[in-house]
């Protein structure tokens, strides 16, 4: 005997049409890219869910990012760590992993990693309107109190501090201080008040 299948008294709804979206990468996806070896010799990051590849380190930006890790290590000293083109975890779907970054605590004293910085330092060549700008806001908008740019071609060093949220309506954070600073001048870094860094001391 056949059953006769009675049609259902309404049709099923079908799910929505959905247009093609980009897809957003978050952190853990992209520390297991660099866990599997995808970003062996290349300089990346993530912002807001894209990953960028700034392309190979030349001499001069490896040697400037050398003197000024020694520099900085020397400034800071104990319950500083410095930690050098390493994770910075500042969202979901941003780390930056920036050149230099300057945190609370003794080397290794967490076992995850830092989501603050009390100061961030970018290298910059060719990414010094990247660095200025679009890193800039994002240093500000995750409330790093400062944070500098040593631009490697023009020999001088940009020092933003002060990050706060802009006038309503413009949906933006920055820094209201930005100051820049020629090879025979110092900075004092807002968290080590009492040293001096010659900018020279920074550039190769």
């Amino acid at each position: 005997m056949t059953a006769l299948l009675t049609p259902p008294a309404t049709a099923p709804t079908p799910p929505p049409a959905t247009s093609p979206r980009p897809f957003v990468w978050t952190v853990p996806l992209f520390h297991q890219l660099g866990d599997m070896g995808w970003f062996e010799g290349r300089r990346a990051s993530l912002i807001h869910g894209v990953i960028i590849e700034e392309g190979a380190m030349n001499p001069p930006h490896a040697n400037a990012g050398e003197k000024t890790e020694e520099v900085i290590r020397s400034v800071f000293g104990p319950g500083w760590r410095v930690r050098v083109q390493k994770p910075l975890v500042l969202g979901l779907t941003i780390d930056p992993e920036p050149d230099v970054a300057v945190v609370r605590g003794a080397p290794g004293g967490s076992p995850d990693h830092p989501t603050s910085a009390e100061m961030v330092i970018e290298i910059a060549d060719s990414s010094l309107a990247y660095d200025t700008t679009t890193k800039a806001e994002l240093y500000a908008t995750a409330g790093i109190q400062e944070y500098w740019v040593l631009d490697v071609d023009g020999r001088q060093l940009h020092v933003f501090r002060t990050p706060a949220t802009l006038p309503q309506g413009l949906a933006a954070t920055a820094y209201l201080s930005h100051t820049t600073h020629g090879p025979s001048e110092t900075v004092s870094p807002l968290a080590a008040p009492t040293a001096t860094v010659r900018v020279a001391d920074l550039l190769p």
